[in-house]
């Protein structure tokens, strides 16, 4: 297969027609929404199907690693009460109601309130960004500065968002750029896809290889007990593997010639400048934070609002119209902030109904007593299968790296090969997954229907997947 022929072009109605744009954004918006409808839907029939059974935890938290070997099934009572609501116990589960379609998005809303409330003012952030015009002003400037150069523009900008999330985990933080690199895209001629693409398969790429990924790597490689961040020149390898790949990718996927003698570097106005300034001071500060001192959603938010207030002032723009630009700014978050909740939701109904568990057991006893070569590909098409149901690294790692951690060991399947297998499973299905509230919430902040998304990487995660699977054969083999 060729890079041309995986590159699903884009219709020139897409960036040509703001009009029709517009209508085809309406039509689609609600896309994702119907996708998380139909995932709660499934959840809950499969809550009906599937026996019920839990692992006992090592602790109290649901992230808790699990006691391998000490899984067992819960009664489960089917009766009609249960179309209604019929309560759950320690020692007796129960099918959920299919109104719990609907009560699980709410609880998705409230476990994931604060990774809400994040983005909403990051979105904020950039109403107030955007109303005073440094944010075009600086783009017109970068593009002055290199001459429109696609070639210099693309691979720079991958390399440096891979490596903020392949080292450092970073994902939601990049979430601030997606207007801008869309808006670099448009100004170089191109479709809001090509400048999406560049941003969110960059990040993606660095989270498959996790080079040092601290939200992956420091709970799976203790549980099979390696050294944490060890092992890293394989990831490093294959990182470099992907990641060109991704940027050959971006390169081809649109050739429209942009005259150089269009973009005029001119220097921006001294309050542009103290605005741009500013905004470079609070993603300074964001990812030492995110890195050194531990903040997460909480204080990124926090950050979000006082970086708004602070360009306001500097910009010298009135109370009215900044409380004005912060609002419409979280409008333009809302949709992402509901998705979130939803997939949210998603691993609630699992849990609740008990069979979250059920379905990490059944696909373990498969693997057991296969060649080593075989079992390593299986186990990360186990984690893939389980990214569709748990988003949440952390939750997964706990939940699954305790029983195949054992599994793989006892066939010849090293830890380090385990987690490999885990890593590259998870981001796999991650740069797709519908239920990846992260990626909805990128596909809505940047206005990108998930189908079109879903048809132009197919093919890449195809490619990717093959030289994942030979990646931990030959993991194997070498006795990584």
């Amino acid at each position: 297969m060729t890079m041309s022929n995986m590159i699903d072009k884009p219709d020139k109605a897409d960036s040509d027609q703001p009009a029709t744009d517009n209508i085809v954004k309406r039509r689609w918006a609600l896309e994702p929404v119907m996708m998380m409808f139909i995932a709660l839907a499934i959840g809950v029939l499969l809550t009906w199907v599937l026996p019920s059974g839990e692992y006992q935890r090592s602790g109290a938290s649901e992230v808790s690693p699990v006691v391998p070997g000490s899984y067992h099934t819960i009664p489960k009572t089917i009766s009609a009460t249960a179309l209604i609501q019929q309560p759950q116990s320690k020692t007796e589960a129960a099918p959920l109601s299919p109104m719990a379609i609907f009560t699980s998005v709410p609880a998705g809303l409230v476990k994931s309130a604060n990774l809400i409330f994040m983005i909403l003012l990051l979105g904020g952030l950039l109403g107030v960004f955007r109303a005073t015009g440094a944010f075009d002003a600086g783009i017109e400037r970068l593009l002055g500065l290199t001459g429109g150069r696609v070639v210099i523009l693309t691979p720079v900008v991958m390399v440096i968002l891979s490596a903020g999330s392949t080292f450092l985990g970073m994902i939601t933080e990049y979430l601030i750029f997606i207007p801008v690199v869309i808006a670099i895209a448009e100004r170089l001629g191109m479709s809001r896809l090509y400048g999406f693409t560049l941003l969110t398969l960059a990040a993606k790429v660095g989270y498959l290889a996790s080079v040092s990924n601290p939200l992956a790597l420091l709970i799976a490689q203790p549980i099979v007990g390696v050294p944490v961040f060890s092992g890293a020149l394989v990831r490093l390898t294959l990182w470099a593997i992907f990641l060109t790949l991704a940027i050959l990718f971006v390169l081809r996927m649109e050739s429209r010639p942009v005259k150089a003698a269009v973009f005029e570097s001119k220097p921006l106005s001294k309050p542009h400048f103290l605005v741009i300034a500013i905004v470079c001071i609070a993603l300074a500060v964001l990812v030492y934070g995110s890195t050194a001192l531990g903040w997460r959603d909480s204080q990124f938010a926090t950050l979000y609002m006082v970086t708004a207030l602070c360009v306001g002032l500097a910009y010298g723009m009135g109370a009215r119209v900044g409380a004005h630009a912060f609002v419409e700014g979280m409008n333009s978050m809302t949709l992402a902030a509901l998705l979130l909740g939803m997939a949210r939701g998603v691993e609630i109904v699992l849990r609740e109904g008990r069979i979250l568990d059920t379905i990490i057991a059944y696909a373990s006893a498969q693997v057991e007593h296969l060649s080593p070569i075989l079992v390593a590909p299986i186990i990360m098409g186990l984690e893939m299968v389980l990214t569709l149901l748990i988003p949440s690294t952390s939750a997964k790692a706990a939940l699954s790296i305790p029983i195949l951690g054992p599994i793989g060991e006892s066939v010849g399947v090293s830890g380090q090969t385990t987690v490999l297998a885990f890593i590259l499973g998870n981001g796999l299905v991650n740069m797709f997954s519908p239920t990846s509230g992260m990626l909805l919430a990128f596909l809505a902040a940047g206005g990108i229907p998930y189908g079109r998304w879903f048809r132009l990487i197919l093919p890449l995660f195809g490619v990717f997947t093959v030289i994942a699977a030979v990646a931990t054969m030959l993991a194997v083999v070498l006795h990584y």
